[in-house]
C-alpha cells in the first residue's frame, strides 16, 4: 500500500511550512528515517526522514512552496510494487525541468561496452555524490572548483552540508591552497530574495519591537573566580566529553536567578501574567542561513556538566538541521551570545512571548580599579538584559542581574 508523506507540524503554533529542496527524487529508493526533503518554518529548518522504507513514487509540492501542516507532501511506494507495476515508474515533480542535453545525451544507447563501463563507473560516483549532497552544495563545489569527495560531511548519513564546504572554503570563498590573504564578504551589486527563515525572523522582531516595552539593563561582570575554576575542571570536563565554557557559568547562573524571581521567567497573555513552573532557557544559535533558538528544558535542573553538553548538543543539532520539533518550542527565557564575536555587549531584542533576553558580551581582559585604588588586569564582560517594562520594574531587573553578577564573582567550587 502506498503511504503519504506529510507536512510535519514543528512545533505547537505552526500551522505551515515551506519545502526548501527534494534530497531525494521521484524513482528514488528510500530507507525508513532517511532524509526526504527540507523544510522551514518560522521557528526551524529541518531535514524530514522518509516514514517508511520503499520508493518515492510521487512528489505532490514543488520547491518553494507553502503548504499547511498535515498536508499531503509526496507519496512513497513498496520496492516490489514500484519495480512490477509500469504506473510506478518514475515521472516528473511539480515544476521539475526537462532533462538538460547532457542527461538526454547521457540516457542514449551505448556502443562501446568499455566506453560504457567507465562512464557507468563515473555515473555511479556522480550518483553517490548526488544522494550525499544537496544542489546548492553541488552549485557552490562547481562554482569553486571542489571535490565534494574531499570534504568530510557532519550531515546525516555523512552528508557535505552548507556548512561543511563553506568551511572548507573558508569565509573568503577561497580553497585552502588557493587562500592568500582576506576577501571582503558578499557579492556587489546582487539582489537575493528573503529565505523562508530570514523573513519569518524579520516578522518576529518587528511583532516583538511593537508589543513588548523594551528596557535595557547593562552590568560588569568580573569572571576572574570563574577563569580560576574553569582552567582547574576542563581537563576533567573534556575527559567527559563536554566543553566546560563561559556560557555554561552563565546559564546556571541565570537559571538559579530565574528560579529565585520568576517574574522574570513569565510571559504575557492579553491582560494575565502566566508564571512558568519550568525553566526552559533558550540558547540563540547563529546559523549561516539565520538565527535558531533551540531550548534546553528544565535547565534549572541540570549540572554544569549537563549544561555544557546540552548547549553543544543542540546547537550541533541546529547547524546540521537535526533539531526536533519540542527542541525550539516552550522557552521562557533566552540567552544570546554577541560576545563570541568579539562584542563588547549589545541590546537585544525580546523573544516573544517571553519578557526578558539576556545578551552575553565578550570576556576580555582589561584594566579595573580594585581594593585600595590599585589597578589589576582582570577577565571581565559587560550582561545585557533586555526586559519587558510591562510586568518587570526596573528595580526588579536590576535585582535579578544582581543575583547572577554575584553568583558568577563568588562561584562556589563545590556546584562544578
Amino acid at each position: 500500500m502506498p503511504t503519504d508523506v506529510v507536512m510535519p507540524q514543528m512545533g505547537e503554533s505552526i500551522a505551515e511550512g515551506t519545502v526548501v529542496r527534494w534530497i531525494k527524487k521521484i524513482g528514488d529508493k528510500v530507507d525508513r528515517d532517511e532524509p526526504l526533503f527540507e523544510i522551514s518554518t518560522d521557528k526551524v529548518d529541518a531535514e524530514i526522514p522518509s516514514p517508511i522504507a520503499g520508493v518515492l513514487t510521487e512528489i505532490r509540492v514543488k520547491e518553494g512552496e507553502t503548504v499547511s501542516v498535515n498536508s499531503v507532501v509526496a507519496v512513497i511506494g513498496q520496492t516490489g510494487e514500484a519495480a512490477a507495476t509500469p504506473a510506478a515508474q518514475p515521472r516528473p515533480a511539480v515544476g521539475k525541468p526537462t532533462p538538460d542535453k547532457e542527461e538526454q545525451h547521457d540516457a542514449r544507447p551505448r556502443l562501446d561496452p568499455s566506453a560504457a563501463g567507465g562512464r557507468n563507473a563515473a555515473k555511479g560516483n556522480e550518483d553517490a555524490l548526488h544522494q550525499r549532497s544537496s544542489p546548492l552544495v553541488r552549485k557552490i563545489a562547481k562554482d569553486h572548483q571542489v571535490d565534494l569527495s574531499q570534504i568530510h560531511g557532519t550531515g546525516i548519513a555523512g552528508r557535505v552540508t552548507k556548512n561543511d564546504i563553506l568551511g572548507y572554503l573558508g569565509a573568503d570563498g577561497v580553497k585552502p591552497a588557493e587562500r592568500l590573504e582576506p576577501a571582503a564578504f558578499g557579492v556587489s551589486g546582487q539582489v537575493v530574495p528573503m529565505s523562508v527563515m530570514r523573513r519569518k525572523i524579520a516578522e518576529h522582531m518587528i511583532t516583538s519591537r511593537r508589543t513588548s516595552a523594551h528596557v535595557h539593563s547593562v552590568f560588569e561582570v568580573g569572571f576572574s573566580r570563574v577563569a580560576q575554576i574553569r582552567d582547574q575542571r576542563k581537563a576533567e570536563f573534556e575527559r567527559a566529553g563536554a566543553k566546560l565554557t563561559y556560557l555554561s557559568f552563565i546559564i546556571k547562573a541565570v537559571t538559579d536567578a530565574l528560579r529565585t524571581m520568576p517574574i522574570v521567567n513569565a510571559s504575557i497573555d492579553g491582560d494575565n501574567i502566566v508564571y512558568h513552573s519550568d525553566v526552559n532557557v533558550g540558547i540563540a544559535v547563529a546559523l549561516d542561513w539565520g538565527l535558531i533558538v533551540p531550548v534546553i528544558k528544565t535547565a534549572d535542573e541540570r549540572n554544569l556538566l549537563g549544561l555544557s553538553r546540552a548547549v553543544a548538543d543542540l546547537a550541533n543539532r541546529a547547524r546540521n538541521k537535526q533539531l526536533k520539533p519540542d527542541e525550539v518550542t516552550g522557552g521562557t527565557f533566552t540567552i544570546t551570545n554577541p560576545g563570541v564575536f568579539g562584542a563588547l555587549f549589545g541590546m537585544p531584542i525580546i523573544n516573544q512571548p517571553q519578557v526578558a533576553i539576556l545578551g552575553v558580551g565578550h570576556v576580555e581582559k582589561r584594566p579595573i580599579v580594585i581594593e585600595d585604588d590599585a589597578i589589576a588586569i582582570r577577565p571581565m564582560a559587560y550582561l545585557t538584559l533586555g526586559y519587558d517594562h510591562r510586568i518587570i520594574d526596573g528595580a526588579v531587573a536590576d535585582q535579578f542581574m544582581s543575583r547572577v553578577k554575584r553568583t558568577l564573582e563568588n562561584w562556589d567550587p563545590a556546584t562544578v
